[in-house]
C-alpha cells in the first residue's frame, strides 16, 4: 500500500479529532463518516477496536506506513525509557515532522515533499529523507536556492507554533532541534499505551 492520498477530512471524521490540523469541513460534521451520519447507532467497541484506532490515529497523525511503524516500535522496545512514550518521541524526532513543526511547511505531506524535493538541509548538508532520525542539537535549514519559494514564505509568514524544544531564526531560516521532546510537551492527542498493548499482544 502507497501513502494515504485520499480524503482527509474523512479520516478525521473517523478519529473525531482534526488530526491533519485546521480542517473547515470538519468542524461542520465533526461525527463519524457514513450513510445515516449522526443518527446511526454505534455499539461499543471492543478493546481491540479502540487499540487499533488509536494506533492508525498515530500512523495517519505522522504519514507512517505498517511497517515502518512496527520497525519504530521495535526500536521503541530495545530503548531505555517507556516504550509508549519513546515510541512519540521517534515519530517528532523524524525530520519532515520537525520541518512541519518549525513552520517550514503547513502541513506534514507537505514538508515531506519539501524533504523528498531537497529543499532541505541538515547541519548544512542536503537531505532528502523524509524519515531521517534526527538528534539533539541538529540544525535543519532550507537550502539557499529554496529560500525564496512561495509556499515556504507563505508556511513561515502564518506560523506561530512555538516550541519548547525547537528554537528558529528567521533571519538565516534556520532552527535547532535543541532536545528530545517529553511526553507532556507533544501535544498530539493519542494514546501510545493502547498502541504498545496492541503489539505486545
Amino acid at each position: 500500500m502507497a501513502r494515504y492520498t485520499g480524503p482527509k477530512t474523512k479520516i478525521a471524521r473517523k478519529f473525531g479529532q482534526a488530526i491533519f490540523g485546521d480542517d473547515k469541513a470538519f468542524e461542520k460534521r465533526n461525527y463519524p463518516p457514513g450513510q445515516h451520519g449522526n443518527n446511526r447507532r454505534r455499539g461499543k467497541k471492543s478493546e481491540y477496536a479502540i487499540q487499533l484506532m488509536e494506533k492508525q490515529k498515530a500512523k495517519y497523525t505522522y504519514g507512517i506506513l505498517e511497517k515502518q511503524f512496527r520497525n519504530m516500535f521495535k526500536r521503541a522496545t530495545a530503548a531505555k525509557g517507556i516504550t509508549g512514550e519513546v515510541l512519540l518521541q521517534l515519530c517528532e524526532s523524524r525530520l519532515d515532522n520537525v520541518v512541519y513543526r518549525m513552520g517550514i511547511s503547513p502541513s506534514r505531506s507537505g514538508a515531506r515533499q519539501l524533504v523528498s524535493h531537497r529543499h532541505i538541509t541538515v547541519n548544512g548538508e542536503k537531505v532528502n529523507i523524509p524519515s531521517y532520525q534526527l538528534k539533539a542539537g541538529d540544525v535543519v535549514g532550507v537550502r539557499e536556492k529554496s529560500k525564496s519559494l512561495e509556499a515556504i514564505q507563505n508556511s513561515l509568514a502564518n506560523s506561530s507554533n512555538v516550541f519548547e524544544w525547537i528554537t528558529w531564526n528567521t533571519g538565516s531560516m534556520e532552527g535547532t532541534y535543541v532536545s528530545v521532546p517529553e511526553r507532556i510537551q507533544i501535544p498530539e492527542q493519542i494514546n501510545e499505551q493502547f498502541i504498545v498493548e496492541l503489539y505486545s499482544k
